[in-house]
């Protein structure tokens, strides 16, 4: 392990809790029909648990509705009582090729109970990223232990990692407020 690689595998991993932020607030009732909101569903598939994605076509085709069309038509029913089993609170209406959920608005109370819901989201994501600055510095620490980097890169390499953890903050801070926006709007 090297100076460069400890900056990039911190970048990789920073990278990636703030993915995992980006679909925890895709599958985030709003109001308005978003696949992102069943698409990551498990469906008893044939014995194992499928993502929905991947044995269904998702559509909006209208801003209250999504509509769901099985590339098996057999597993129409297994994709009705995975969604009726999960917590997005929507029954389906089926005509015996296609699933139509039909996306009630939110009310004022629940909207409210999302937006803390992502506060609580985004700050879990910036704990994380916090914690892979804080491997990254030890790691640092133990290349200058090591004596593979001078006190010199040790200290330049703490603020390149300083950088990158600000600079995912606030992509955090961002999605936070893009996502606060559009469940507090109507």
């Amino acid at each position: 392990m090297d100076y460069d690689s400890v900056l990039l595998e911190a970048e990789e991993r920073m990278e990636k809790a703030l993915g995992v932020l980006g679909d925890k607030y895709r599958g985030m009732r709003t109001g308005r029909a978003s696949p992102g909101l069943v698409d990551e569903l498990r469906v008893d598939y044939y014995g194992s648990l499928t993502p929905l994605k991947q044995i269904a076509n998702i559509s909006a085709p209208e801003p209250d509705q999504l509509v769901i069309k099985p590339f098996d038509p057999s597993s129409l029913g297994s994709i009705e009582k995975a969604i009726l089993k999960s917590d997005i609170g929507i029954h389906p209406q089926s005509d015996g090729k296609i699933l139509r959920l039909q996306i009630p608005p939110l009310s004022q109370e629940r909207r409210r109970q999302l937006a803390t819901w992502a506060k609580e989201v985004g700050e879990e994501t910036r704990v994380a990223i916090r914690n892979i600055r804080r491997d990254a510095n030890k790691q640092g620490e133990q290349l200058k232990k090591e004596s593979k980097i001078s006190e010199d890169e040790l200290h330049s390499l703490k603020e390149e990692v300083q950088k990158l953890t600000k600079t995912y903050e606030d992509k955090v801070d961002g999605a936070l407020e893009k996502k606060t926006k559009e469940l507090t709007t109507m």
